[in-house]
């Protein structure tokens, strides 16, 4: 080997695809910038189309800020 340990002895797994990465990271990224509004990240809404109304607020200010 060349110094590289994959699979169960470390290292990166086997079945690492870079455009799968890519996809996760922007829906991690996008999730905390939702995370940033306080209502959003403590879950203050009781019923669900409440959540869903404070979800889309913050992601409408979200998009008109970028």
């Amino acid at each position: 080997m060349n110094g590289v340990r994959q699979g169960r002895a470390g290292g990166r797994p086997p079945g690492f695809g870079k455009e799968r990465y890519k996809k996760r990271n922007t829906m991690e990224r996008a999730i905390n910038k939702l995370e940033n509004h306080r209502a959003v990240s403590m879950r203050y809404d009781k019923r669900a189309h409440i959540c869903l109304g404070t979800v889309t607020n913050a992601a409408t200010i979200i998009w008109l800020r970028t």
